[in-house]
């Protein structure tokens, strides 16, 4: 008998180890893809970021060319080749140079460097250019990395035909990566996780990557294998108790059989073998029968509702992975959830108010109810009724649940994201990325239906008096009040942004240039007539000029810009804190 109880262990063991061990083969494959795609996945974002936090460097370089460019006395030196008056205005700025036709120079020009040109056009034509020279070195890879959002061990590179010039220190060789595929390589003796950009402007042999040490992967990667190994040791050592419990049970019963057969072999004729009809052998053989039937029935069903589970599962981690619509996503939700767990119906409670009911929950006696946290992030709670739940189906709303806040995370990441491409973080209003794109719609849909549309260039007035005599808080303080008033005077359908330093454009659909003029004359008093106080409570005298242009008859987003600013210029000239309006159509050189 004891024999016995040990092939039964060994039976079961054997049959237990194949579907563990694919089981372990299977989650582990699934895990270390996990992780390697979550990587990519940071990557890819920090990559994004790093470009952006280039691309908005090159905007500030080109800003400081620009503001250096319209300042009248700078204008004036420039066209007196006043070198000395030119350098004490360069001083302090040394990524900035002045080059003027026939061989005039001031200031150094990094031949290294990345370069954004403003020219100086007179009465005459060009009077020079102001050449603002953004430098390929470590110091600005480092500058990057600390926007980039990436982990402390991730690090930013600077690449040049293929080879790493500027990055952290003890990283360097040669980088054979396709831009924008994520893919694993070998530096220095040790693996990367690598991405890399397309070109920079300026420099097509140049570009920006990205990399996380390969062995932080496989560490976690190694942490999972094992947690799942001692998951499966675990399993086998409970299958064998299992079924050493089972055997001696079993062996137990017959022994009863055999202690029965054996009093009727001593001649015990009260005494039966249950082998037939309706003794007790027949009946546990029936019931074992019986209860095999069941058992099939019932794994059966097991499997069916396992497959439909897996594939409920399959397509909601494929639907939240997809959608950035957080009320599309809420219903998504409740809809997988309600089909999960076969519930009458389901009720998504946001923690800022929003609801999404699905179905009857009204017809439901019984209640699953499971909070959506992330960190401390709070999106509200899922409510799921029905008749009567297992707990089963409490288990699979909450690994639901644990899919969804992720995907609820990712959307508020989004957006987060996504608003800082699109708005200033100064002022709140569009930034100039904005500012183009809406301009170009908003002239695109006069192409299509007519109309007149009308662009305002706005510059405050003495603002580098501001900033010099009050302090930059004070300026921010200017700007931030200045964007405050252009929201409360313009409409809804108006778009107000900034446009660089002190300079702020308006998009006014439906507006003809007299229109336009009216709107800027009505900004105009209003800021004159506001009160900005400094940090000490000094009041701070803000005024504008404001320049006006319309199509018709300008057509194009560069005709309106310009002639709009040109405009502007003139209001500057006049004496500031004017509206000036533009009668002819400006084209850019």
């Amino acid at each position: 008998m004891g024999s016995f109880k040990v092939k039964l262990v060994a039976y079961f063991l054997l049959l237990s180890l194949l579907p563990l061990a694919a089981a372990f083969w299977g989650f582990s494959t699934v895990a270390a893809r996990s992780e390697t795609r979550r990587v990519d996945a940071r990557l890819q974002a920090g990559l994004r970021a790093t470009l952006a936090a280039y691309q908005e460097a090159l905007g500030s370089a080109d800003a400081a060319a620009g503001q250096l460019a319209h300042r009248p006395s700078f204008q004036r030196a420039l066209l007196a080749r006043d070198r000395p008056a030119l350098e004490q205005m360069l001083r302090g700025k040394p990524h900035l140079s002045v080059e003027a036709p026939g061989g005039f120079h001031v200031g150094r020009r990094d031949p290294r460097a990345v370069t954004r040109q403003v020219e100086v056009v007179g009465a005459n034509g060009t009077q020079g250019t102001v050449v603002a020279s953004m430098p390929l070195d470590g110091a600005l890879v480092r500058s990057l990395e600390t926007r980039s959002g990436l982990e402390n061990y991730d690090h930013v590179l600077l690449i040049q035909n293929g080879r790493i010039v500027a990055g952290p220190p003890g990283v360097g060789g040669r980088v054979d990566v396709h831009s924008g595929k994520t893919r694993t390589i070998s530096l220095d003796d040790t693996s990367y996780r690598a991405l890399v950009a397309g070109t920079l402007d300026e420099r097509p042999n140049a570009t920006l990557g990205v990399i996380s040490p390969q062995a932080r992967i496989d560490a976690t990667n190694r942490d999972s294998r094992n947690r799942l190994l001692v998951g499966l040791l675990a399993a086998l050592i409970f299958v064998a108790c299992v079924a050493y419990v089972e055997g001696r049970a079993i062996v137990r019963t017959i022994r009863r059989l055999v202690d029965a057969a054996r009093a009727i072999a001593r001649g015990d004729l009260k005494q039966r073998v249950p082998v037939q009809g309706r003794d007790e052998f027949a009946l546990l053989g029936r019931t074992f029968n019986q209860m095999a039937f069941q058992l099939q029935t019932r794994l059966d069903e097991l499997q069916a509702e396992r497959g439909r589970l897996r594939d409920v599962i399959s397509r909601f981690g494929e639907a939240l992975g997809a959608t950035h619509d957080s009320d599309q996503l809420m219903r998504l939700i409740v809809e997988t959830a309600i089909e999960a767990t076969s519930a009458s119906g389901g009720v998504f409670v946001g923690a800022n108010g929003e609801l999404v009911q699905v179905g009857y929950p009204d017809k439901g006696e019984d209640k699953i109810e499971v909070p959506l946290r992330v960190g401390t992030t709070d999106f509200g709670a899922l409510l799921l009724f029905g008749d009567d739940f297992t707990d089963e189906d409490r288990m699979t709303a909450v690994s639901l649940a644990s899919h969804a806040v992720v995907a609820l995370d990712n959307v508020r990441l989004h957006r987060i994201v996504e608003r800082q491409a699109l708005v200033d973080g100064l002022t709140g209003l569009a930034n100039r990325r904005q500012c183009e794109e809406s301009l170009a719609d908003e002239l695109a849909r006069v192409g299509r239906f007519g109309g007149s549309l009308a662009v305002v260039v706005a510059d405050l007035d003495w603002f580098k008096d501001v900033n010099d005599r009050y302090g930059h808080p004070a300026g921010d303080t200017v700007l931030h009040d200045f964007a405050t008033l252009l929201q409360e005077t313009l409409r809804d359908v108006d778009i107000a942004g900034r446009w660089g330093g002190e300079e702020f454009m308006m998009v006014l659909p439906g507006t003809d240039l007299a229109g336009g003029a009216q709107v800027a004359e009505r900004i105009r008093v209003a800021l004159a007539r506001r009160i900005v106080l400094a940090a000490d409570g000094t009041p701070i005298p803000v005024t504008a000029s404001f320049g006006v242009a319309a199509t018709p008859p300008l057509h194009t987003a560069s005709e309106l810009f310009a002639a709009a600013d040109a405009a502007m210029y003139q209001a500057k000239r006049a004496g500031k804190n004017r509206v000036e309006t533009a009668p002819h159509p400006v084209r850019q050189s």
